[in-house]
């Protein structure tokens, strides 16, 4: 499962000025001399909200512009309708696709229009910058938000019992030992819904890179692995080492994870890893107890070196089939989308977990605050991204493998060995050479 999704935003006031109304060719001899473009999205309802508030929003500005909407499947069957629609060049005028690793599946130097130059790019943030780009362009403005991989923790049982929050695994599991002997569950897992039990291996890549940079090229080439490098078997080894410390909660094999939020949000745990997407989430879980989750990033060996892994956004293209005033209106659009009014838009349909993805973009003062504690990291540019946005490779057993080295069945090197040898077989399934 490829887990992730900021709108965000750029400075835009000179691009939008600059392009008057009678630079725009019209696409509909009956559309009144407007631009007619069509946004294509996947049609998840939440999703579909945010696009009709978007497109809401850059009509009331763009007077001379209709944008309709288009929807299209999540999973493979919209991914297969998206590489189809470009290589017959049907593509819509602006679309929402993937970033990073997977974007390169569409070949954005031969099927997408680079938007490098353009006023917007230069207040991206700069890992999500890397995540639309290929070779020397840049090619998206994002779409969602940014979201990290760490840990929620209770902050009044923080107070109560006077701790800080860690930099290093070391004080992290010093933590743990003082909340367990206060009673209160260290560490909150929800192995009934098995995605979650992923989230100590993956949101530890930050630390994985920090080590050694060049992890996700060799992984992808077949020259490192899990089980062999040591610190991309940490995640696997934190698992078996919070197991065997008691530091579980009792129905940690049974538990869901609207019981994990509500679990950490009420204090009935200490912590809980989690990917940021969940503080919406929380709204329903534990209404009443949103500000008192906290986040902070996963710790590993090095206190100075202390960051949080990121699930970048989607982003928006433009393909190269769409020209003339269309062509003129879509890059309007787009860069509507990277404007501090898109993320406001953005910001009215749906609630926000994370930060937006560029710089100009504020997020409203009633933000979580575990969104609040996330985008101190990503402002300090202690970030990296996951690795899935660096490599096309993950296997597809990895939470089944993490259920089993977290439950104690399995040890950490053997878990690490096992999803060395699943990554191998997907890596054969993608056809990438070396394997």
């Amino acid at each position: 499962m490829r887990l992730v999704t900021a709108l965000a935003a750029g400075t835009l006031s000179l691009a939008l000025s600059a392009c008057s109304a009678g630079s725009l060719g019209s696409s509909d001899d009956e559309g009144g001399g407007k631009a007619e473009i069509t946004f294509l999205t996947n049609n998840d309802p939440s999703n579909v909200k945010v696009a009709e508030a978007v497109i809401a929003a850059f009509e009331a500005k763009n007077t001379d512009v209709d944008v309709k909407l288009d929807t299209r499947p999540q999973g493979s069957e919209g991914d297969n309708l998206v590489k189809t629609r470009l290589a017959t060049g049907d593509m819509a005028d602006v679309f929402e696709y993937n970033s990073g690793s997977l974007l390169q599946a569409i070949a954005p130097q031969t099927s997408l229009t680079p938007v490098t130059g353009e006023a917007w790019v230069g207040d991206l943030d700069p890992t999500f910058k890397q995540v639309v780009s290929a070779g020397t362009d840049v090619y998206g403005s994002p779409w969602g938000a940014i979201v990290g991989g760490g840990i929620f923790y209770n902050k009044p049982l923080y107070t109560k019992l006077g701790l800080q929050v860690p930099k290093t695994w070391a004080e992290f599991m010093a933590n743990n030992a003082k909340i367990k002997a206060a009673g209160v569950a260290p560490v909150e897992q929800t192995y009934s819904e098995t995605w979650t039990s992923q989230i100590l291996v993956l949101a530890d890549f930050h630390n994985v890179s920090a080590a050694q940079p060049d992890f996700a090229e060799k992984y992808t080439n077949n020259q490192a692995k899990f089980a062999t490098t040591p610190r991309a078997l940490a995640g696997f080894q934190h698992l078996e080492e919070l197991k065997k410390a008691g530091y579980w909660n009792d129905d940690y094999a049974s538990a869901k994870y609207n019981e994990g939020l509500n679990a950490v949000a009420v204090g009935k745990a200490g912590h809980y890893p989690m990917i940021t997407f969940g503080v919406p989430a929380l709204d329903t879980a534990a209404p009443d107890n949103v500000n008192d989750v906290g986040f902070f990033a996963l710790p590993g060996d090095d206190a100075s070196k202390n960051g949080v892994t990121l699930w970048e956004p989607s982003g928006i293209y433009i393909p190269k089939s769409t020209e003339g005033g269309e062509l003129t209106a879509a890059k309007r659009f787009q860069a509507f989308i990277a404007s501090p009014e898109g993320c406001a838009a953005n910001a009215s349909a749906a609630p926000v977990g994370g930060p937006f993805a560029v710089k100009t973009c504020k997020l409203p003062d009633t933000v979580a605050t575990a969104v609040k504690d996330l985008s101190a990291y990503v402002d300090a540019g202690a970030a990296s991204p996951a690795l899935e946005f660096l490599s096309p490779i993950k296997g597809p057993a990895l939470e089944q493998i993490t259920v089993e080295v977290g439950s104690g069945i399995r040890g950490a090197t053997d878990g690490a060995k096992l999803y060395d040898e699943d990554v191998k077989k997907q890596a054969q399934q993608l056809g990438i050479k070396g394997w």
